[in-house]
């Protein structure tokens, strides 16, 4: 336990956020759940006990709400990011001018710890731009927090994720299943896992300073993805690899519609694989034995079954 010290989490009301302010609440941490939308916030205060989980109101792109939640914090943890930009944000402004906002004001606070969340396949030389942001982000934390713990997750997944779930809708509504960059292979992780290692990150000083490279244990192809989806949805579609001319039609158009389901760049994101390099360091490190695909994923697809599926709490099996 970490007695009434606190913690301040931005982006914590998101997929990723809930599960790591939990966790944060149980290793007994006030927590200052930060983001532009505090009245979403508020739902999470069921995760700790009376008064222990606030929300705040706080923007990446602006200093003064920044500077005030993590003044006084003992851990920062920055989870918020843009997967494309939109008309209100910029990858630019969120994914690398924010990254680099939020580390230099945790350190004019003197926060003694900070944790920063970005992603597997960040590279200056990435192909799509969210790559590159992601990097260019990672490089100011850096200038700013020398002793940040980055994350870099492969695709995250869970109950609430836009990943497994979009291939049931898909399997759901559609007379065929759509499968974009189908040989690119990727290392889906369990939200719940990516949650316990950046909070123990952010609890454990020795641990500082190091870049985290976080896999599941199983490596998939977009295609392997697509024909699970639709074993556990039992659905019987035949699966329709997009021939990259085509996607890219596709995309210019679905970029510009709300909600953006399909983009050039994430196109570009899926000319290369995102899995975990074999030399690199990851759960086994933190003593994290990660979740697989198998054993978390068939309990929420079931909802995308004719007739739908069961309901419950969600436990997952290791």
């Amino acid at each position: 336990m970490s007695g009434n010290k606190t913690a301040a989490v931005l982006g914590g009301n998101g997929f990723a956020g809930q599960y790591v302010v939990q966790c944060l609440a149980q290793a007994g941490y006030t927590v200052r759940v930060a983001s532009r939308r505090p009245d979403q916030s508020a739902l999470l205060r069921p995760l700790g006990r009376v008064g222990q989980v606030a929300p705040f109101y706080a923007s990446v792109l602006d200093d003064s709400t920044v500077a005030c939640v993590v003044r006084g914090a003992d851990v920062v943890v920055n989870l918020a990011a843009v997967l494309s930009s939109s008309s209100a944000q910029s990858l630019q402004a969120v994914n690398v001018e924010g990254a680099g906002r939020v580390a230099r004001l945790a350190a004019e606070a003197g926060v003694a710890r900070y944790v920063h969340m970005s992603a597997l396949g960040a590279s200056a030389d990435a192909p799509s731009a969210y790559g590159r942001s992601r990097a260019a982000g990672e490089a100011l934390v850096r200038q700013f927090r020398p002793d940040a713990s980055l994350v870099r997750p492969s695709v995250i997944f869970g109950p609430e994720d836009k990943f497994f779930n979009l291939f049931g809708a898909l399997a759901r509504y559609l007379p065929f299943m759509p499968v974009y960059g189908a040989t690119t292979r990727v290392q889906p992780v369990y939200v719940g896992d990516v949650a316990q290692a950046v909070a123990q990150l952010a609890t454990t000083p020795e641990l500082a300073g190091r870049e985290w490279q976080l896999g599941g244990p199983d490596i998939m192809t977009m295609q392997d993805i697509a024909e699970f989806a639709l074993q556990q949805t039992q659905r019987d579609r035949p699966v329709m690899r997009v021939p990259l001319a085509l996607a890219r039609l596709q995309a210019a158009v679905l970029e510009r519609l709300p909600g953006k389901l399909l983009t050039r760049d994430q196109l570009l994101m899926l000319s290369q694989d995102n899995v975990v390099p074999p030399t690199e360091t990851g759960f086994e490190v933190l003593g994290i034995v990660p979740r697989s695909v198998a054993a978390c994923v068939p309990f929420y697809l079931e909802r995308y079954r004719a007739g739908g599926g069961r309901s419950g709490v969600f436990v997952p099996q290791r």
